[in-house]
């Protein structure tokens, strides 16, 4: 079995740690039973980019369970748990292509790995998997990193072109891979149909918004132990995730600046309590500042330019594009890692700007990602919404869907039933009412 992880050795550690998380993840172990019994994606090769954490290894083992031949790099190059990816290989025979703090030639070799399974299903946190297939299916080749380019290059055209062709269908994680995924439907260029996943309520409303809320503030307080409280606390974005984050500041007793494009957006954080303005603006006065808009260049030179001495800056968007790093150390005098997951800016006046975890998604780079309780849900689609393409993918057209209502629902009722909660039914007579448009009084 072929993989390219840290050390082999700390699979122990990584094997309990997965045991730990699987705990508070009972939907996606009641998904495992079934799959383990009906086999599902028997006869399907699955290459997933994810984060390699300890709640990802619960879905790589549900899809194996389920029949799927799975390989798994990593999303993000400061994302990986090594352990958790030294007890994959070593405990589950599922390769694995990823090291935390690996270069970027090392993280696009592990995207070529991945490709090479040549696979029929892929799960993606981003979109570089699919992006990549693209590049590769459309002979657009200059656009992939050397590490993938080199490969695609000793490929002829029909070998580039069987290998989109022999992906069925394909599911997506997050905000900024669905973002991407929708442009290349919009160009006409996608070649298969792809599940939004993260379009899921039982995704967004929970992942993003509880998720990156309570890993976001975990990431900045491990790499730096400031005090959030008193401080002025700048989260660029209300989106889901940035609602999510805007909620824990407020509650850990930061004032809270939102800044948006959006006026719909912004208006409801001016009506959910916070102060909201440019990022111009925000910048002359904030502690802290976080982005989470799946956009490049939110925080740029110039804003850098105008902060205190002491700001400190995060990303808890999924690339480090979000903040305009190229452009601070242009105005920056002096680079120094002054903590773990802390590297201190001078600029020409003396004061300093601390990057956090390189501009990487602070919550994975610094802390362990999101808990596990509501990672369940997120990986639970995930699941299903593997199973659905292999069962569907041939009547789907070539664009993003969102998860199916049932798929949706399912998974929260048995979210509800493994926490002990019951709910209310309709009645006959309450059901008649709703779809009848004669009964109006």
């Amino acid at each position: 079995m072929d993989f390219d992880i840290a050390d082999i050795s700390l699979a122990d550690k990584g094997r309990l740690r997965i045991e730990w998380a699987a705990q508070s993840m009972p939907v996606l172990n009641q998904i495992r039973k079934r799959f383990e019994s009906e086999k599902p994606l028997e006869g399907y090769r699955l290459s997933a980019c994810l984060h390699v954490t300890t709640e990802t290894a619960s879905l790589v083992k549900t899809l194996k369970a389920g029949g799927a031949d799975v390989t798994l790099c990593a999303s993000n190059p400061l994302s990986t748990q090594d352990d958790v990816a030294a007890a994959l290989v070593r405990d589950d025979e599922i390769p694995v292509f990823a090291i935390k703090g690996e270069n970027d030639a090392t993280y696009y070799h592990h995207i070529r790995s991945a490709l090479q399974h040549t696979p029929h299903l892929t799960m993606d946190d981003g979109a570089d998997l699919v992006s990549s297939l693209h590049f590769i299916a459309l002979d657009k080749i200059d656009g992939l990193h050397p590490s993938v380019r080199k490969w695609a290059e000793t490929l002829d055209k029909k070998e580039r072109k069987g290998l989109v062709e022999n992906v069925v269908g394909s599911t997506e994680e997050t905000t900024t891979g669905v973002i991407r995924l929708r442009s290349m439907a919009n160009d006409g260029v996608l070649q298969f149909p792809v599940i939004a996943v993260n379009d899921a309520m039982t995704k967004h409303l929970f992942d993003n918004r509880y998720g990156t809320g309570q890993s976001t503030l975990d990431g900045i307080i491990r790499a730096t132990n400031r005090l959030i409280a008193g401080s002025v606390f700048v989260v660029c974005g209300y989106g889901w995730c940035s609602r999510g984050v805007a909620m824990r500041a407020r509650g850990m007793g930061a004032n809270v600046i939102v800044t948006e494009v959006d006026p719909l957006r912004a208006l409801e954080a001016v009506m959910d309590g916070y102060r909201v303005m440019p990022i111009a603006d925000a910048a002359r006065i904030g502690d802290f500042f976080v982005t989470l808009t799946g956009d490049k260049n939110v925080i740029r030179k110039e804003h850098f330019a105008l902060m205190s001495d002491g700001a400190i800056v995060a990303n808890s968007g999924h690339f480090n594009v979000e903040l305009d790093i190229p452009g601070l150390e242009k105005i920056s005098t002096n680079k120094r890692k002054i903590r773990e997951f802390v590297d201190e800016y001078r600029l020409e006046d003396g004061r300093c700007i601390y990057l956090l975890g390189e501009g990487r998604l602070i919550n994975l780079a610094a802390a362990e990602g999101h808990p596990s309780s509501v990672m369940d849900m997120s990986f639970a689609n995930q699941a299903l919404c593997a199973e659905y393409m292999a069962q569907h993918a041939s009547s789907l057209e070539k664009k993003v869907y969102g998860v199916p209502t049932d798929i949706d629902h399912e998974i929260a009722r048995l979210k509800l039933l493994s926490m002990g909660v019951t709910i209310d039914t309709l009645t006959e007579e309450q059901e008649g009412y709703l779809n009848s448009w004669e009964s109006g009084t």
